[in-house]
């Protein structure tokens, strides 16, 4: 019996392997999706290597060279202020990583274990959780960004907690869905039949085998977690100055758009290529993912 079980063990094991090499090779034939996570991947070590890119700290000024164009010494000008623009957005793309992670990640968690019990359970719980979630889906996404975080104030953290909120309603659904088709498998009722608690059945086999559509939801949500972080920025409710924020770097660029014009294209271009990057990166693991696609 032990040595049937390590062969299941390994069968099992090799499957797993199998699948995934068959996941790599069909995203790597998508030369978009790859282009995606280069980009991804290159906004990632900007972020992390910031001190050691930036030629300037994202805060010293320099009042003697205000509002200075492009030049050899400021690849991207310098703001009213005399701030190196080139450094502001390699210190951005921090924040605007922190907020889109983050936004995303605790939208996942919380409208993940939402959707995993309304549909695992069914019946009355899935009819109270459910209401609760189309009150959140009837509300815009950004207007809800906007109240509460008007309603807790500017901060990085709030900003993501007022991001999360929104994405809530979206992961609710789709897990739900997905907890759905599987609920009823054999190898629910086999967990069943051997005594396993729900907490465990969830968190063992209904889960992984959710995983797929999570994954991409999460990449692509990013993306506009990104976006909605710079445009609490852009209003005032997100991140403050003299913190380098893309989007309050928009904000203040606003007023000098006539004659200055690098301050507010380069957080732009900045906000427009990492969300088009993370948007191409989904697009990928979606159709990777999907098993309608396998040759």
């Amino acid at each position: 019996m032990a040595l049937i079980d390590q062969n299941d063990i390994l069968e099992n094991d090799l499957k797993k392997t199998n699948q995934l090499k068959m996941i790599f090779k069909r995203f790597c034939r998508n030369k978009m999706a790859l282009f995606g996570t280069v980009v991804i991947m290159l906004v990632i070590f900007m972020a992390l290597f910031a001190p050691v890119l930036a030629p300037f700290r994202y805060d010293e000024q320099n009042l003697r060279n205000t509002l200075q164009p492009p030049s050899s010494t400021y690849i991207f000008g310098t703001d009213q202020f005399g701030r190196d623009v080139f450094s502001r957005v390699i210190y951005g793309a921090r924040i605007s990583l922190m907020v889109g992670f983050g936004a995303s990640l605790l939208g996942f968690i919380m409208g993940g274990i939402i959707g995993a019990i309304a549909g695992y359970f069914g019946g009355v719980v899935d009819n109270v959780l459910m209401r609760f979630v189309d009150i959140i889906l009837s509300i815009p996404a950004l207007m809800m960004a906007i109240s509460i975080s008007a309603m807790l104030g500017p901060g990085l953290f709030n900003a993501i907690i007022a991001i999360s909120i929104g994405g809530v309603g979206t992961f609710s659904r789709i897990t739900r869905a997905a907890v759905i088709t599987v609920r009823g498998n054999e190898y629910i009722e086999a967990a069943h039949a051997i005594g396993a608690g729900h907490l465990r059945t969830i968190r063992k086999h209904v889960l992984p085998n959710i995983a797929a559509p999570l994954i991409v939801q999460v990449s692509l949500t990013v993306a506009g977690s990104i976006m909605a972080g710079a445009g609490l920025s852009f209003i005032g409710l997100g991140i403050q100055p003299p913190i380098a924020e893309w989007g309050s770097m928009l904000a203040a660029g606003r007023s000098f758009i006539r004659f200055n014009w690098w301050l507010s294209t380069f957080p732009g271009l900045a906000i427009m290529v990492t969300v088009y990057g993370f948007n191409l990166m989904g697009d990928g693991l979606r159709d990777a993912l999907d098993p309608r696609l396998k040759n």
